[in-house]
């Protein structure tokens, strides 16, 4: 067990002046680690990134020239709308034109035998107390 102990202690001051060479290097280990870790995170996203900005490249002049014709109609429409979960997805008819309907709620059925307004509705809204 002593011989153990005389090992780790050695190994632990053997260790002593690398860690000083770290520490004149300016750079710890966690911050040596951080660094290699976005390293390998940037090598891996190259190819990814790289296609991106091929898109980029390619849609860039038409979503520009969209958003310069249709910006001002789209921020008022913004501002009109308040809930869109409220729509559905927009859709475009045959003859170019694009619709955005509103979502129908489904109406609760109506138990047999009876109306489908209730009396006092039907009446003129007027309830007798």
């Amino acid at each position: 067990m002593k011989r153990f102990i005389v090992t780790c202690a050695i190994a632990g001051f053997s260790a002593v002046p690398a860690l000083a060479e770290e520490e004149d290097n300016g750079k710890s280990l966690m911050e040596q680690g951080v660094e290699l870790f976005f390293e390998g995170l940037r090598q891996e996203m190259e190819p990814a990134l790289e296609n991106l900005q091929g898109m980029a490249e390619e849609f860039g002049p038409s979503i520009r020239s969209f958003l310069e014709v249709m910006g001002p109609a789209l921020a008022e429409l913004a501002t009109e709308i308040r809930d869109w979960s409220a729509y559905e997805a927009p859709e475009m008819l045959p003859n170019g034109d694009i619709i955005i309907r509103k979502k129908v709620k489904p109406e609760e059925p109506v138990p047999e035998g009876e109306d489908a307004v209730p009396e006092d509705e039907a009446e003129g809204g007027a309830t007798d107390i």
